[in-house]
């Protein structure tokens, strides 16, 4: 097994270095004369940024010095995401660098051909073979200018590709990043389900999911984060899991803002993930503190429905895995049932445990455009509303962002799902 682990990191090491080394040449290579100081500089600033973006990552889960992470996590992350964009936009460049050439060659001044004037005979005199002598001879006729060599055209050519290629880049990630620091914007979903009672149609939940909170996103977006959810009124506040990325005694302050939350059935938590990988039982006791009530494999009885929680499925690596049966087992299985479960994968167990609405996060919508499509193979809902036998899902595609405070074709969210009674 460590073996498979090894040719698997070689592997990836070799494309990041093959990718890194095509963007360093169509970049600065292609777009400069020769040797020298650009060329230099660019390999400095693609390798300098890896190591940003390495040094970031492994900070942040070795639990280096928050201040640390905070220096390393700015432009390491946002170079994570630009190096992304700019290999796409140079490779998307190599379908208009032919086309490119060809109009320049079409536009391309072409010589105009010489023809040399006879000189005229005396009258009356055969033609002489030989020109006449003239006391003042004329120039010699200036030669045709050549045309402009191939080397220089794709000079050219290369210098508006990646020009191009750089902008496209910088503006995609300039506005998915802006997206992100804006806030979440909210979204309103009705959900019908069967067994609710007339008197809770309408019932609103605020759905919020993978704030991850850390040293780029920190107590004003936490605040950002309160206050939108406020200001839908909800009477359910469900924080589905991955809120934090980094320790309590780092993120505390920042996460201080969810005492604010208010709604007339209070405010839930339930792990992800990444609370696994920040101290998750340390992080329980924190949002205990804090106001929010924390479902570990339990549920609780609302006036017309139950409220379950299940742990997150990283959990099971210390012993604090998802336990349905705990969670759901041995309830009135006439009352609807609401499960908070982080990850999409969990909805089979719910379905199996008769649950009629799944509420989860984790998969960011794919997050940075094409990851939709590496996420969508790996959860059975990418995100919004799906239905598996009698149990329905929803997945959020969450209100913060993880490694690059970054967002490209999926916008983060803060869901109100409005439950709707069947019998009203």
């Amino acid at each position: 097994m460590v073996i498979v682990y090894v040719l698997l990191a070689l592997a990836v090491l070799a494309v990041l270095v093959a990718a890194n080394w095509y963007l360093w040449r169509r970049l600065f290579r292609d777009t400069t004369a020769g040797p020298g100081r650009a060329r230099r500089a660019g390999a400095v600033v693609i390798a300098g940024g890896w190591i940003l973006a390495v040094g970031a990552l492994v900070a942040e889960r070795a639990g280096a010095p928050f201040l640390l992470q905070r220096v390393l996590a700015w432009p390491g992350f946002l170079w994570m995401a630009l190096s992304i964009y700019l290999l796409l936009a140079v490779l998307a460049g190599e379908v208009v660098r032919p086309l490119l050439r060809r109009v320049l060659e079409r536009r391309a001044p072409r010589p105009a051909a010489v023809t040399p004037s006879p000189v005229p005979s005396p009258a009356g005199s055969a033609p002489s073979a030989e020109p006449a002598p003239s006391a003042d001879p004329a120039p010699p006729a200036d030669p045709v200018a050549p045309a402009q060599p191939a080397p220089s055209r794709r000079l050219l050519v290369s210098r508006v590709v990646a020009g191009a290629a750089a902008a496209a880049a910088v503006g995609t990630v300039g506005h998915g990043t802006y997206g992100v620091l804006r806030g979440p914007r909210v979204k309103r979903v009705t959900v019908p389900l069967a067994k609710l009672p007339r008197a809770a149609h309408g019932y609103r939940i605020a759905v919020v999911s993978d704030i991850h909170l850390g040293p780029v996103l920190g107590r004003g977006f936490a605040q950002t984060v309160v206050d939108t959810i406020n200001s839908t009124r909800p009477d359910l506040i469900a924080v589905v899991g991955d809120l934090v990325d980094g320790s309590v005694k780092d993120l505390g302050p920042a996460a201080a803002p969810l005492a604010q939350l208010e709604a007339r059935h209070g405010s839930w938590f339930v792990t992800g993930n990444h609370e696994y990988f920040s101290g998750a039982e340390q992080w329980v006791a924190e949002v205990r503190r804090l106001g929010l009530r924390p479902l570990e494999n339990a549920r609780a009885e609302l006036p017309w429905f139950d409220l379950a929680g299940v742990n997150d499925v990283t959990g099971e690596r210390e012993g604090q895995g998802p336990d349905y049966a705990k969670a759901l087992d041995d309830r009135d299985t006439a009352r609807a049932c609401v499960l908070l479960a982080h990850q999409p994968v969990q909805i089979h167990q719910a379905v199996r445990h008769g649950v009629d609405l799944q509420l989860s996060g984790h998969t960011h919508g794919g997050q940075l455009w094409p990851g939709n499509f590496i996420a969508a193979a790996a959860n059975p809902t990418l995100a919004g509303l799906d239905r598996y036998g009698d149990t329905q899902l929803y997945v959020s595609r969450g209100a913060g962002a993880w490694g690059p405070p970054t967002r490209v074709g999926a916008p983060s969210d803060i869901t109100v799902i409005e439950l709707a009674s069947t019998r009203a």
